[in-house]
């Protein structure tokens, strides 16, 4: 009976080493504002997130349909193409992926009028480091769900 146990044991220990190890997030952060794209950068990655900037919508846009992101960080007001234009790309195209808008002012009318806008959450600007990772972390961990 104990060479079973011991048998059995060192199968689902060899299992455990053999499960590939997972993979960061990856993440697309759109802003205008150069110093907050840096500053986002530099948190996300520090925390062990791929990330990938851009300074505005089209942009933004561009590096969407060119790579698999697992989130979208984007200010709203920016040149070329606002976040919630990028928002309404991603719906008619029929892209599933949580988007984290940063705004300094919270579009509730368009909100209202089309739901589907409405991002996984709004981070208020400005905002702290800490409340972005939190925020970026809650998102990642329900993306499952949303999906």
């Amino acid at each position: 009976m104990q060479a079973n146990n011991i048998s059995l044991n060192v199968v689902t220990a060899s299992a455990r080493v053999q499960q590939p190890a997972r993979l960061a997030h990856r993440i697309l952060v759109a802003d205008d504002d150069i110093p907050i794209l840096q500053l986002n950068v530099k948190a996300l990655s520090v925390s062990g997130y791929h990330v990938q900037a851009v300074e505005d919508g089209d942009a933004a846009w561009e590096a969407l349909i060119a790579v698999k992101y697992d989130l979208l960080i984007t200010d709203n007001n920016m040149p070329k193409m606002t976040g919630l234009e990028l928002i309404q790309k991603l719906h008619t195209s029929r892209v599933a992926m949580p988007v984290i808008l940063a705004t300094g002012l919270v579009p509730e009318y368009e909100f209202e009028n089309n739901p589907l806008l409405k991002p996984a959450a709004i981070l208020l600007k400005p905002y702290s480091m800490d409340k972005l990772l939190g925020t970026v972390r809650e998102v990642l961990g329900t993306v499952g769900l949303l999906l």
